[in-house]
């Protein structure tokens, strides 16, 4: 077993809702193995309400995060990432800047739970079924023996978790 600790970016084009809950779920599920951010291609300045609930909801600390740009994370005095998962389609479709250090990378999207207008009892509900595809998905990854497979077996697994229930098409919306 190796004591490395990994570098994690999630991606969003606004920062403000999924990315956000999986920048959480893997700070509480990987437990000192990963070191974890998110950010946005366009990031709408505040963290969604409805994500911050469900994290208090779920038992996840919801202080301390807020929405912000890709390009803290491009300049050359940011953390080395190991890892660069977007979970919004459109997020997965733009040109991302270089990440130093070529990451490893997969597109694991889902739903946008903000996009989803009604009462508040139907957008609770969003937030939290993209909280428990976003929970499987790092499970997943959590699972992964990281210091025991070559890159090509962990790129393979990596799109396979991107592949898992509640993925979205091409065509999804943006949060």
């Amino acid at each position: 077993m190796t004591d490395r600790i990994y570098n994690v970016l999630f991606l969003c084009t606004g920062n403000s809702a999924r990315s956000i809950v999986a920048e959480a779920l893997l700070r509480e599920r990987g437990a000192g193995r990963f070191n974890v951010f998110s950010a946005g291609s366009h990031p709408k300045g505040e963290v969604n309400p409805y994500a911050l609930k469900t994290l208090e909801t779920m038992g996840l600390p919801s202080e301390g995060y807020r929405s912000k740009s890709w390009d803290e994370f491009a300049r050359p005095d940011a953390p080395r990432r190991d890892f660069v998962f977007t979970v919004c389609d459109s997020a997965a479709g733009e040109a991302c800047p270089a990440w130093p250090g070529q990451p490893m990378t997969a597109h694991w999207g889902i739903e946008d739970p903000a996009a989803v207008e009604g009462s508040d009892i139907e957008k609770q509900r969003a937030f939290a079924t993209a909280f428990r595809y976003l929970r499987n998905r790092v499970d997943q990854f959590c699972a992964i023996p990281l210091h025991r497979l070559d890159k090509l077996a962990l790129s393979q697994r990596l799109r396979e978790i991107g592949e898992m229930e509640g993925a979205t098409s091409p065509n999804a919306t943006a949060e």
